[in-house]
């Protein structure tokens, strides 16, 4: 029987706070640099949020689908499932992407909920059609496949191997594909684009792996030795290649897919350890609170941004209330707990009231 993780929820909860907390500075001038994306090659703290994301539903994944088979779901009802959900997530980001305008002809057509779709569905695809030795070659194959077509695929003008802005092998499929339908801050490329689409498959897939170990029939202690293992082995690496293919979150290369999903499984292990194993579960219950509708959350988040900024009144509540503070910098960080401190706020109040957007 599969018992659901206070855990999982609690980690899942700390990366909604999370991402929170990065994608609502008060001064984009005065942000602590963890708090900002690595300009290109590295990482930052900020760097761990989405592949938590797309890691933690690799776990859930494996979790549920069990449940459902043992309650007995079919695998093509389990498909259909998995197809409806991403369709449902892949739609909420592109309705996202139209407000405010709702120009269809330049519309953002990637975004963080897209990818989560897509990657979630192919994802489930490889986990329904294949045991964990084909699951594992899925993702060795996805991630030396776009290693070898960032690093050998041609592009006009550039040649092979640019790992750069522009000239890059993903950038140049972007632009054949997404011409006038990509993030407008970058315009030629989209750091959610086609081509880097493929190793992002493979972190939903080193959670799967998570998710194995947790349904072993292992001890807990057993359980969370191998989740440290694998973890460990994952940054370890994605360190180790990184000389040759950078950790880059905008192009997400294979060694990031690694290194990443490392940390997430290292992380988690701790989360699980303490909440699941030893019991110590209250102090996590705002996190699991927080984690409970992060569909709701992000959809709230962006459309709430998107007001302040269109009608000025993010940056009048900021200079009103947190710039005269004498460091901007604590400034900017109050600012974004604030924000945070508010989706917590609609997380406990759906909760209270029982109210869980389940898609």
């Amino acid at each position: 029987m599969t018992v659901r993780l206070t855990s999982l929820d609690a980690f899942r909860g700390f990366t909604v706070a999370a991402m929170m907390l990065v994608n609502n500075p008060g001064d984009g001038a005065h942000t602590y640099a963890p708090l900002e994306h690595a300009e290109w090659n590295g990482w930052t703290f900020t760097d761990l949020v989405f592949p938590f994301f797309l890691w933690i539903a690799g776990v859930a994944m494996t979790l549920s689908f069990a449940r459902r088979a043992e309650q007995g779901g079919k695998r093509l009802d389990l498909l259909i499932h998995a197809l409806r959900r991403a369709a449902l997530i892949f739609l909420i980001g592109f309705l996202l992407n139209l407000v405010p305008r709702f120009d269809f002809a330049h519309v953002r057509i990637p975004g963080v909920l897209q990818r989560i779709a897509v990657c979630y569905f192919v994802a489930a695809l490889i986990f329904l059609g294949t045991g964990l030795r084909g699951q594992i070659v899925a993702a060795g194959g996805l991630l030396v496949v776009y290693w070898m077509l960032m690093t050998l695929a041609p592009v006009p003008g550039f040649g092979p191997g640019v790992l750069e802005k522009q000239g890059n092998f993903a950038q140049y499929v972007d632009g054949l594909v997404l011409s006038g339908h990509m993030w407008v801050a970058t315009k030629t490329w989209d750091p959610e684009g086609i081509v880097s689409t493929l190793p992002a498959i493979g972190t939903v897939l080193c959670g799967i792996f998570a998710g194995h170990i947790l349904r072993a029939p292992q001890t807990p202690a057993e359980k969370t030795a191998w989740l440290f293992t694998l973890g460990a082995a994952l940054v370890l690496l994605g360190a180790v290649l990184s000389p040759l293919l950078p950790i880059n979150k905008n192009l997400w290369t294979s060694t990031y897919s690694l290194f990443m999903a490392g940390m997430a499984s290292t992380v988690f292990a701790v989360c699980y350890w303490v909440i699941d194993v030893q019991g110590w579960k209250r102090w996590a219950r705002p996190l699991v609170i927080y984690g409970m509708n992060p569909i709701v959350v992000f959809a709230g988040a962006g459309l709430l941004g998107k007001t302040l900024a269109m009608t000025g009144a993010g940056r009048a509540i900021f200079r009103a209330v947190f710039q005269p503070l004498p460091d901007p910098y604590i400034a900017s960080l109050l600012y974004a707990l604030t924000i945070v401190a508010l989706f917590f706020g609609v997380s406990w109040f759906l909760y209270k009231r029982n109210w869980i957007v389940r898609l």
